[in-house]
């Protein structure tokens, strides 16, 4: 026999127990499905536990580096074991208040397990049959493992597995340069380990500016972090030292590396390979994919998709950005829409990039003449003071209207100072606008109106 719920929400990563909890305030039966862990990627595997380990490769750099400040530590020594232990309890913490969230919500019903769409309105979770007038998919994703030669014979880290390592690596072999590997990087070779970056794309960083990429290239090598990017010919064996990877570099070169344990960080794939989708009609493309309009809805216009399977974005908070999205148009009578919100992001190395709207390369793609301001990090007060000089402010206007397109900050707070102009990005501010604001001093922040000043046609 079927269990009936107004609605059914599958998956409880960063989208879903909002979903729940809003169904469930209106007034609604709500079956919450999960069949790993509660809170998705960000809290078990991502954002919470990455950052945790930043934190603490941090303190490992800044210990080491204790002497340019006048502190003398002496030797610095990294214990693996209670650095995963910190991490473990800060995700658990995490994890623990999402489920006794959703537990303790009048009108959700917590189902552990995998769910299977039988029909459009109905869904299998083991034995259990449920039915819904309307269903939410949240279902994350994982990583994907490139065809390379020979890396079936060779044991494999991907950013799931490498939480659970509890030593530091001798020799960490990345495969690929994308935003989790760089953060991954940064965090071993601070913490003790010999890196070195595999990338096949020509270009580091493609999705940057230059400018802003170069910044970033110069951090990382600048911290003994070997980066190699246009490599062909790439195969991986076993070897008495552990996993050899051998390659052709961009010169044409043929080379060698041999690491003790290799982490592959060359994609995601949404999981939804597994959902039954043809039992509801629905269809994934070939990066899996569903298909949504503006409002999250998908080809069923009773069933919604939210966070990393949708393909409209692949962040945390676009995730949760969704599910605004869909609550204010359901619940609030809202007219909301994804194409309403502009690109944010960050790269959680150490100092951060902070990015919001256009680079200057996608502003000239999309037919804008531009003005550019820039001012590098040691022409910044705090940074100077925090002894944290690495960086820059870049800083995009259209040159006809002046109003903002975008900005990047990589530096000293740079995740945190770029977001004082997302006001100005949204509410379609020019520079003679922002300019009129006065910032804290003494801030990172306060300096981005200097970049302002200095825009240029160029």
């Amino acid at each position: 026999m079927s269990e009936t719920f107004d609605s059914i929400v599958i998956g409880a990563g960063q989208a879903g127990p909002g979903m729940a909890a809003r169904l469930a305030a209106s007034g609604e039966r709500v079956a919450l499905i999960e069949r790993d862990q509660m809170g998705g990627t960000c809290v078990n595997t991502g954002c919470t536990p990455t950052k945790t380990l930043v934190a603490s490769a941090h303190a490992a750099w800044l210990a080491r580096e204790g002497e340019r400040y006048g502190i003398m530590t002496g030797p610095v020594r990294v214990d693996a074991v209670r650095v995963r232990a910190r991490k473990d309890a800060v995700v658990l913490a995490s994890r623990g208040n999402v489920t006794r969230w959703m537990e303790n919500t009048a009108g959700i019903t917590v189902i552990h397990g995998h769910a299977r769409f039988t029909g459009p309105h109905t869904v299998a979770v083991d034995d259990r049959q449920l039915q819904a007038a309307r269903i939410f998919v949240n279902v994350g994703a994982k990583a994907t493992v490139p065809p390379v030669p020979g890396i079936e014979t060779v044991p494999y880290l991907t950013n799931a597995d490498v939480m659970d390592m509890d030593v530091v690596p001798d020799h960490l072999v990345i495969l690929g340069g994308s935003y989790i590997s760089l953060e991954f990087a940064q965090i071993y070779r601070r913490f003790g380990a010999e890196v070195t970056i595999l990338e096949a794309a020509p270009e580091f960083l493609g999705r940057e500016d230059a400018d802003i990429a170069a910044q970033i290239h110069g951090i990382l090598t600048g911290e003994g972090i070997r980066i190699e990017v246009g490599i062909t010919d790439l195969s991986f064996a076993k070897s008495d030292d552990g996993i050899s990877a051998h390659f052709r570099t961009a010169a044409g070169r043929d080379v060698a590396v041999t690491g003790s344990h290799l982490l592959v960080a060359t994609g995601r794939r949404p999981n939804t390979d597994d959902l039954g989708l043809d039992a509801a009609g629905l269809a994934a493309d070939r990066r899996g994919v569903i298909p949504v309009d503006e409002t999250c809805r998908s080809a069923q216009p009773h069933i919604w998709v939210l966070g990393d399977a949708n393909g409209r974005g692949a962040f945390t908070h676009t995730a949760y950005n969704d599910f605004e999205i869909v609550a204010g148009n359901l619940l609030d009578g809202e007219d909301r829409k994804i194409s309403d919100r502009k690109p944010v992001y960050a790269l959680f190395i150490d100092p951060p990039l902070g990015r919001i709207g256009m680079t200057e390369a996608e502003a000239r793609a999309a037919g804008h003449r531009v003005l550019v301001g820039t001012r590098t990090m040691a022409r910044v007060g705090r940074a100077v003071e925090a002894g944290e000089t690495r960086g820059m402010m870049k800083i995009i206007f259209d040159a006809e209207t002046r109003r903002l397109l975008g900005a990047a900050v990589i530096g000293l707070h740079g995740d945190e100072a770029v977001q004082f102009l997302l006001p100005a990005l949204y509410q379609g501010l020019t520079d003679h606008d922002i300019l009129a604001m006065t910032g804290i001093h003494p801030t990172v922040t306060e300096l981005l109106p200097y970049a302002i000043a200095d825009v240029k046609e160029v």
